[in-house]
């Protein structure tokens, strides 16, 4: 337990205000992190909290009266692509409209993929990517740098990468061959070096070389259809890679991380390589526990569900669950990948030609309240726990990020857990024009959210413009939680 997350005295303090930027006070909240559970106060001052407790009685510029609402930190989505190249377009959200998505949905922070160019250094694709962010932003991000081309210079660049720019995880990819997947003697490389600085490595693990296989054989036999871009990545496929990468971490002692894991299979690959005392940490994502692959059988309109790794089963969506409130799952992000309708369509002929992405990255914390805190199958403190908490401690942003203690930053979430409401594509904020979710009736809403001790988003309306996002430097953790 962080001491700095329970310091909620009866008698606290008043703080000085004097010569510091606006001080808010936000009273009566229900406040939730991941391990406590009360009714307080949260004194705000300069961006940062300056006290937590209960009645506390200190001169405020605003105050903001949180009686009947959860109060708790500001969600991290680790796992986003914002206006990313991919399969000759680019994905639909910039960092203007996918950040301010986002704060709609009570996420304050997230972890964008810079994607390096084979044959181009690291530095290339930090710049390129830094200048579609920089003051575009409308909340805070970082980002994890995946290598695709790992050899003895993009290695010293690492080092710079960590030391000066604040990236501590490098993603490697085990499909996508000839664009983006590496081979695993690359891999044990990339390990052995991010190990010695200090980070961690994250992996999309799937077996690339099954997965060309399935679909040139679809292909060949004519089979088009959405349901064969699921048919083309079995089970197997995700559990063989999450197996064969959490062996080669624990050989290199390197810190591991599989993102947007889906399947029973690759779970219990993990569980069986924890055995061994080597720590792999776990992302899913929402759609994950939340649909499965029969959405693929809706002719070409499954199209809006086609992503990698592709929905799975119901019994999948057990497995998860169950994974989350075991601890093997620490984390539940989105894969945020939108593409227009139009954008689908470029593969109406061709499920291995339509973009693989799926718009998540608004509706994440509403989705897991109403479906997984609502009906049991997690708690309020697991809740925070998977959405800021572990983020924030894995990806080297704890304590600033993922609290609410004196210190950290002031990103809070005032939540309204009663409220209905609707997910369509004609109120939501995402910059594409379908959901995923359309028509999904959910109770509980973001009704105000704080970034660094100021509101921006209240009542449904954004008061930032773009810009107003800062680029957040992350610590060498080597992602213990």
């Amino acid at each position: 337990m962080n001491s700095k997350e329970t310091n909620h005295s009866k008698d606290a303090k008043t703080p000085p205000s004097e010569g510091l930027g606006e001080a808010v006070l936000i009273k009566n909240g229900h406040i939730i992190t991941a391990s406590d559970n009360y009714i307080g106060d949260i004194f705000i001052q300069d961006e940062t909290i300056t006290a937590v407790g209960k009645n506390l009685t200190v001169k405020a510029d605003k105050e903001i009266d949180a009686t009947g609402l959860l109060v708790f930190p500001g969600a991290i989505d680790p796992h986003v692509h914002l206006e990313m190249p991919f399969m000759g377009t680019f994905s639909s959200d910039n960092y203007e409209t996918g950040t301010r998505a986002a704060l709609h949905g009570g996420t304050t922070t997230v972890i964008d993929f810079i994607l390096q160019k084979q044959g181009n250094s690291l530095f290339d694709a930090y710049n390129e990517w830094s200048g579609r962010a920089n003051n575009n932003a409308v909340g805070d991000y970082s980002f994890h740098m995946a290598v695709t081309d790992f050899n003895e210079n993009t290695a010293k660049e690492i080092v710079d990468l960590i030391e000066k720019e604040g990236i501590t995880s490098f993603k490697m990819f085990m499909a996508y061959k000839g664009a983006l997947m590496i081979d695993d003697k690359q891999m044990v490389g990339l390990m052995n070096e991010v190990k010695q600085r200090g980070g961690m490595v994250t992996v999309h693990a799937t077996n690339g070389d099954m997965i060309d296989f399935l679909i040139a054989k679809h292909r060949s036999e004519g089979k088009m259809a959405p349901i064969y871009h699921y048919l083309s990545q079995p089970e197997v496929t995700e559990a063989e890679a999450s197996e064969r990468f959490a062996g080669i971490a624990g050989y290199t002692g390197c810190p591991g991380y599989i993102v947007h894991l889906t399947c029973e299979g690759a779970l219990n690959a993990v569980r069986n390589n924890n055995r061994n005392n080597q720590k792999v940490f776990v992302e899913t994502c929402i759609q994950y526990l939340l649909l499965d692959a029969s959405l693929y059988e809706k002719d070409f309109d499954g199209a809006k569900w086609v992503m990698s790794p592709p929905l799975r089963e119901k019994k999948d969506q057990a497995a998860l669950w169950a994974g989350i409130n075991q601890g093997i799952i620490q984390v539940v992000a989105t894969d945020h990948c939108p593409f227009k309708w139009e954008q689908k369509l470029m593969g109406k002929d061709d499920f291995s030609k339509i973009p693989n992405g799926h718009p998540a990255i608004e509706h994440r914390v509403e989705l897991l309240y109403s479906e997984g805190v609502r009906t049991g199958k997690i708690t309020l403190n697991k809740f925070v726990e998977v959405l800021s908490t572990n983020p924030a401690k894995i990806f080297g942003m704890h304590p600033r990020k993922g609290c609410i203690a004196p210190g950290a930053d002031a990103d809070i979430v005032l939540f309204d857990p009663n409220q209905k409401h609707t997910i369509s594509a004609a109120t939501h904020h995402m910059n594409t024009d379908y959901s995923g979710y359309e028509g999904w009736e959910l109770t509980g809403k973001c009704k105000t959210v704080l970034l660094r001790g100021k509101v921006v988003i209240d009542d449904g309306k954004c008061l930032v413009e773009k810009g107003n996002g800062k680029y957040i430097k992350r610590s060498k953790v080597g992602g213990i939680i």
